[in-house]
């Protein structure tokens, strides 16, 4: 049987359904762009990295008190420190990533479909890239290769940002 903390636990049980939602939807998105990056023989951007770690990190922890809260085991005081640590990482990606992102009007950039951006903006754009550096992505350069990799960068951002 649930516990029956009234409307505050009702409103942290719906909390933590939407901050999984979001934390998995950042996860499908960030792991999309490593992988094609990684499939182009390039190292991913430091903030791709970091964002999947402490996302991945995150969605456990939502799912683990999302259990112990249900069972009734939840240690309140405890739970609120990792939450504000947690809180505080989401905020140092939401700020790491946002810093060219807020710049970047995605509108202008070419319009080209997902097949294409991810492909073609890779087979065009990162040969440059790799061979300009070590093989690693710039992030701020990778950002703008096309208007479709823009946007989904913008929305794990935004999704970053509603996370607080």
């Amino acid at each position: 049987m649930a516990p029956r903390y009234g409307a505050l636990g009702a409103t942290f049980q719906l909390a933590r359904l939407f901050q999984t939602c979001s934390l998995i939807a950042i996860i499908g998105m960030t792991a999309n762009f490593i992988a094609s990056i990684v499939n182009n023989n390039a190292t991913p951007p430091d903030v791709l990295i970091g964002t999947i770690s402490v996302t991945s990190i995150a969605v456990i922890y939502c799912i683990i008190t999302g259990i112990l809260y249900f069972d009734d085991i939840l240690p309140f005081l405890p739970c609120a420190i990792l939450d504000l640590g947690l809180l505080i990482a989401l905020i140092v990606v939401a700020v790491i990533m946002g810093k060219p992102l807020s710049y970047l009007q995605c509108s202008g950039l070419s319009s080209l479909g997902f097949q294409d951006a991810t492909v073609y903006a890779f087979a065009s754009r990162l040969s440059n890239v790799v061979a300009s550096f070590s093989g690693k992505i710039d992030f701020a350069s990778w950002i703008g290769a096309s208007k479709t990799i823009c946007l989904e960068t913008k929305a794990i951002w935004g999704l970053s940002i509603a996370l607080w």
